[in-house]
């Protein structure tokens, strides 16, 4: 049974990081300003011999508005830790100062805290009826979240 949907891509930083940078309207130059890094680094990002340090990972991410998931070309599967559901950068959550969680979706944290405190029980039933089969299939989709909910960060702590 497919409760969520996920989508699935393989692309290399240097495709993610060379699309956002066109998007965006901006040299190698201006990016290199904007990062403290030689605009020779950008290139190099650009030709796919190198990647980013993982602090100028972070600044890229804020520049563009993008996870640093992302800009690594999706390398690994994102799953809020609190209710299970798939992220992407659309569904990240922020910190007060802006930057991604990539740990729960925007739902669930705010502001550099949950944005509800409930019980494991009432995180499934808020779930439910978002999910898409919770509305045809409410008690499959109920078994789902009550074996997925106890293997998330947010509940292996209670």
């Amino acid at each position: 049974m497919v409760v969520w949907r996920q989508e699935v891509r393989d692309v290399e930083f240097k495709d993610v990081f060379t699309d956002l940078r066109k998007k965006a309207e901006l040299s190698q130059n201006e990016v290199a300003e904007k990062v403290f890094v030689t605009r020779q680094a950008v290139s190099r990002w650009e030709r796919g011999e190198t990647v980013p340090a993982t602090e100028t990972l972070l600044a890229l991410s804020r520049l563009f508005g993008v996870s640093v998931n992302t800009l690594l070309g999706s390398p690994r599967t994102l799953v809020c830790q609190s209710c299970g559901m798939p992220l992407s950068d659309d569904f990240l959550a922020q910190e007060a100062d802006g930057s991604f969680n990539e740990t729960y979706c925007k739902w669930c944290w705010v502001d550099g805290a949950f944005a509800q405190e409930c019980t494991m029980e009432e995180m499934v039933e808020h779930c439910v009826p978002l999910m898409p089969l919770g509305q045809a299939e409410p008690e499959a989709c109920r078994t789902y979240m009550r074996g997925l909910l106890p293997t998330l960060e947010r509940w292996k702590q209670k």
